[in-house]
């Protein structure tokens, strides 16, 4: 693969991993599918995706998934959806974003995986922006929003953090979503009165799921192999920041000032303890 398909494939699954924020505030704003139906219409038109792909294109791989990992999935696309019903893409973004790699550090240090000090700077500064972006103030994001992306953020760290080594990863992922799905099921069936099946939302829904989801991490572990580490890990700070620019075009989000500099903060300092990680230990890619 040349490092210009490389490249191209890798923009083209940022901005698919960033679409998931736009087109799910998108159909919980604007239409009334609610945000149970909306995960359960996502997880099964992902695993329609996904499982077509492992079954028609990778028929030699192997990995089933398990149901502890599709319960990280579920909690971690529940809670994704439902945060979007108050935040902005880009606050949402950037909360799920900072929260999985606040799983993803946390974990290294409890395994005892020693940190430098530019890394023990960068994890002070991307903690310290979060606890300036969800200050008590006029642009704070709210509360109860901003508490479920961060649960979304931590159930997809952890959902990582399973899946390293677990088999072929699009298998694993479409076992894992087929499993989430019966999750999402009974939560739409407990949540059914507060959202109806219409057919805008519907298509939102499998955008998410089916494009968004499904064919972006199918595109993305196609061309994980071929990327270093670091660039791997480093280049997914740009998905907040595509997140932020669809809100801005295409649903007409405003960006504060407050933003803006937790922004920096949060990914600043994510980007040194990575950068900082890979130099001295060689960290592997969240997936």
């Amino acid at each position: 693969m040349s490092s210009t398909r490389i490249g191209f494939l890798t923009l083209l699954t940022m901005i698919a991993f960033a679409a998931n924020s736009v087109v799910c505030r998108i159909a919980l704003k604007h239409t009334c599918i609610g945000a149970a139906n909306f995960t359960s219409i996502r997880l099964v038109s992902g695993t329609m995706v996904l499982w077509s792909i492992a079954r028609f294109v990778r028929s030699d791989s192997t990995g089933r998934g398990n149901w502890i990992s599709a319960f990280a999935l579920f909690a971690y696309a529940a809670g994704f959806s439902f945060a979007y019903i108050s935040l902005t893409a880009a606050t949402g973004a950037l909360l799920l974003f900072g929260a999985v790699q606040a799983t993803m550090i946390g974990h290294g240090l409890w395994a005892g995986e020693r940190f430098h000090k530019q890394q023990f700077v960068g994890l002070m500064l991307a903690f310290g922006g979060l606890v300036y972006l969800l200050l008590p103030g006029l642009s704070a994001p709210p509360l109860v929003g901003s508490v479920l992306m961060l649960i979304a953020g931590v159930a997809w760290g952890v959902y990582s953090l399973r899946g390293k080594g677990a088999g072929d990863p699009t298998r694993v992922t479409a076992g894992n979503f087929l499993r989430a799905s019966f999750f999402a099921a009974a939560l739409s069936l407990l949540q059914n009165s507060s959202g109806n099946l219409d057919i805008v939302g519907i298509w939102y829904a499998i955008a998410s799921g089916a494009v968004a989801s499904g064919l972006g991490y199918a595109i993305w572990y196609s061309v994980l192999p071929a990327l270093k580490a670091t660039n791997a890990a480093t280049v997914q700070l740009s998905v907040p920041v595509f997140a932020a620019f669809g809100g801005i075009i295409i649903l007409g989000e405003s960006v504060t000032a407050r933003f803006l500099l937790a922004s920096l903060a949060i990914l600043g300092g994510i980007a040194l303890v990575i950068l900082s990680k890979s130099h001295y230990n060689g960290a592997q890619p969240v997936r």
